[in-house]
């Protein structure tokens, strides 16, 4: 299929891109599985207590099992006393299982949302930078002008080294390569748009 194409001047041009990419079938069930697997992972799980096996301490009993009026004690390591083992707290990361997410997975559902993206024009493809934008004044001229404002913009090697010093401090804009981004990336922004050597990179990837 054909989609049009943008140079920074606003000129329009048309670009072959592969269907099974930018005209997939849109999967919603699909996208929400990825999603989730993908916060899930995402979160940090790092604080940990320690259990009454890994408390410091003596494990003899602290006294007599019968003859004190007493309630039936071990050591001190149990939770129920101050400086015992912590019953049923956080066992650190290592205890929690990462949620698989296999390559098939990500791909479609980047193909689904990419398509999607695309039936509701918020799609763009523009030339490679060629020339360098050191100013951010002028980079944001320019991301004005094509209405890429609240974008995820994926970039070829040439072009990220173009511009991205220009575009790094303009908000609600993530400057990315097609090696690192996600479907997570792709809805977090309302606009996707992609220089046609990273179309050509990410076609590479799903032949």
């Amino acid at each position: 299929m054909k989609l049009d194409k943008l140079s920074i001047d606003g000129k329009k041009d048309t670009i072959e891109v592969l269907d099974k990419i930018f005209s997939a079938k849109i999967n919603n069930r699909l996208v929400s599985s990825v999603l989730y697997k993908t916060n899930a992972n995402y979160k940090g799980r790092h604080a940990k207590t320690k259990q009454q096996n890994e408390v410091a301490g003596p494990t003899s009993k602290i006294y007599a099992q019968k003859g004190t009026g007493g309630a039936r004690h071990a050591s001190r390591k149990a939770p129920i006393f101050v400086g015992g083992g912590i019953a049923h707290g956080p066992k650190g990361e290592l205890a929690y299982k990462k949620r698989k997410l296999n390559k098939s997975e990500k791909k479609l559902s980047v193909a689904s949302l990419i398509t999607e993206k695309n039936i509701n024009k918020n799609l763009l493809i523009l030339n490679d930078f060629n020339l360098e934008i050191k100013k951010t004044k002028e980079m944001n001229s320019i991301i004005q002008k094509l209405e890429m404002t609240n974008s995820l913009i994926v970039l070829d090697k040439i072009s990220k080294d173009k511009i991205e010093k220009s575009i790094k401090n303009i908000p609600n804009i993530k400057v990315t390569d097609v090696n690192h981004f996600s479907a997570y990336d792709i809805i977090k922004f309302k606009k996707v748009v992609f220089t046609e050597s990273s179309v050509k990179e990410l076609e590479k990837k799903y032949l």
